[in-house]
């Protein structure tokens, strides 16, 4: 058995582990391919300290190949299935990959990617799926099954290692505590247990967790895995579809539910009779994060579903930071929690000084457990999100209020510079989201030849609102009710879309990029 699940299948064995599009496994299946998948890899030619690159979905075989990181001691990055092959290229020669395991509906992708990296370090190419096996790649099912099912002996700890969206030039891969390689597995194990309470499960207690966006994701995969760990049922949707979501909670009495700001708005704009029609008794927990959210959308949703909706804050750097439930937020809107018991945030001036309660400054964290995170083949760009004394920064921009619970205005890189005054969009953007003709809002600089940078904003309307001059007039007008005139967006652009990444991250760089083309400085 493996150490990870030997408790669970002991009592549990024949109740379902994994549900996913393609099927159910049990605990046992599950113990059993996750043992011969590492054998299948060491017959290979990997040791530990090697990388696993995973181009996989939301699917049994993502939580597989992770599970058997952490008992090979292996580096398990996970791929974004909506890159190209230049930007795999970079990964996998950046991570040195060992070994590739990707899934059949993206195997051009990956074949291309190949050619383009450098990656002697290679030992296997596995291809999940029935379709035709390209040169050079063997196929996992067929792997999996060959190998042995023996106990494992001395297994090592291993962990993943996620690769930043890249804000500004290629991602980075991101090592913290979990990317830890070496000792005993069940390490993992301890710390899924201790974030248990976080993340909204009692180990012992029957949960059912939906994990309904992209596993490759730093929050999603905590939600899935750890959650896992701690005993839970695990049902993955590959693709986010509001309506499939609420089907897949009543349906397997789902009682865990981690979403972004994106994924409630499509949830509440649902049609009547379908929202109506959702039970919904199950649900325990409603955990989101990811993203800022529109005061608006959150009561909406706590009207509908109940003062079952939790929000977090941190990042794959930190990992979770603060919490907050619905009846602090209700009492504190706008907040993203207090810190966690394991967790110090102080909020910084300029000269590096702690701020007072309310003054707005950058917020940094520290790890009272000593976990740290650091980018990997990148060191000033660690020493950059770094101060002395262990604390570490995500970037962004906020206050403790006097009862030291944290509200955060913004990311420092979006910062609006206009007439020498710092502007924070995402005070902007909560107040253009609250209006009723709008979707989805990015604001940002554009440039101003008196001012420095004009506030500028990219809106997506909600259905059936048509953009017009009366309606730009209109949200102006309720946009100066809100904020101090200098921080109403001055101009507007329309999309069907706004360019949001299946984990809710807002891409900006699309949107502001074009306005500052041909220009002699980009603030």
């Amino acid at each position: 058995m493996t150490a990870l699940l030997a408790d669970i299948v002991a009592v549990r064995g024949d109740e379902a582990a994994v549900i996913d599009e393609r099927g159910t496994t049990s605990w046992n299946q599950l113990d059993e391919r996750v043992t011969r998948l590492v054998r299948a890899l060491e017959d290979r030619g990997l040791r530990v300290g090697d990388s696993v690159v995973a181009m996989l979905g939301n699917q049994a075989e993502m939580i597989e190949v992770t599970l058997a990181c952490v008992h090979g001691g292996w580096l398990m990055v996970p791929l974004n299935w909506h890159w190209v092959p230049p930007e795999v290229a970079y990964v996998l020669a950046d991570a040195e990959a060992a070994a590739v395991i990707v899934d059949e509906r993206w195997i051009e992708v990956m074949a291309g990617a190949l050619v383009e990296a450098d990656v002697p370090r290679l030992r296997s190419r596995l291809l999940v799926g029935d379709g035709p096996v390209p040169s050079g790649f063997e196929r996992y099912e067929e792997a999996v099954a060959a190998a042995s099912s023996d106990e494992l002996v001395d297994p090592q700890r291993g962990g993943p290692m996620f690769y930043t969206s890249g804000t500004t030039g290629w991602p980075k891969g991101v090592r913290s505590a979990l990317s830890a390689i070496g000792g005993p597995p069940e390490v993992l194990l301890l710390i899924a247990h201790t974030m248990a309470p976080t993340i909204g499960v009692t180990p012992g207690d029957r949960i059912v967790q939906l994990v309904c966006g992209p596993l490759y994701h730093s929050a999603q995969w905590a939600f899935g895995v750890f959650a896992l760990c701690c005993g839970a049922t695990v049902v993955l949707q590959h693709r986010f579809d509001p309506a499939g979501v609420l089907e897949l909670i009543d349906e397997h009495g789902v009682t865990n539910l981690h979403l972004v700001p994106t994924q409630m708005i499509r949830l509440l704009e649902l049609p009547d009779d379908v929202r109506h029609g959702f039970d919904g008794s199950s649900l325990v927990q409603i955990i989101h994060g990811a993203a800022p959210c529109s005061p608006s959308v959150k009561r909406r949703m706590i009207e509908w579903v109940g003062p079952v909706i939790s929000e977090y804050y941190g990042g794959t750097e930190g990992g979770f930071l603060s919490l907050i439930n619905a009846e602090e937020w209700l009492a504190k809107p706008g907040s993203v929690g207090r810190p966690l018991t394991v967790v110090e945030i102080l909020v910084l001036g300029p000269e590096g000084e702690v701020l007072a309660p309310g003054e707005t400054g950058e917020v940094w964290f520290r790890s009272l457990l000593g976990s740290d995170f650091e980018y990997h083949n990148a060191p000033d760009k660690t020493a950059s999100a770094h101060r002395s004394g262990g604390l570490g920064t995500l970037g962004d921009v906020g206050y403790l209020d006097a009862d030291g619970y944290l509200f955060l205005s913004d990311r420092k890189i979006d910062m609006i510079v206009s007439g020498g005054v710092n502007i924070y969009p995402a005070e902007i953007e909560a107040v253009l989201t609250d209006h009723r003709a709008v979707a989805d809002a990015a604001v940002f600089g554009i440039p101003d030849d008196e001012m420095g940078e004009a506030v500028h904003a990219a809106l997506a309307l909600r259905h059936g609102h048509v953009w017009s001059d009366a309606l730009a007039d209109d949200i102006t007008a309720f946009s100066r009710e809100r904020l101090a005139g200098y921080k109403v967006p001055r101009t507007f652009e329309i999309h069907a879309d706004l360019p949001r990444s299946e984990a809710g991250k807002l891409s900006k760089r699309t949107l502001r990029d074009p306005h500052w083309a041909g220009q002699d400085r980009a603030i």
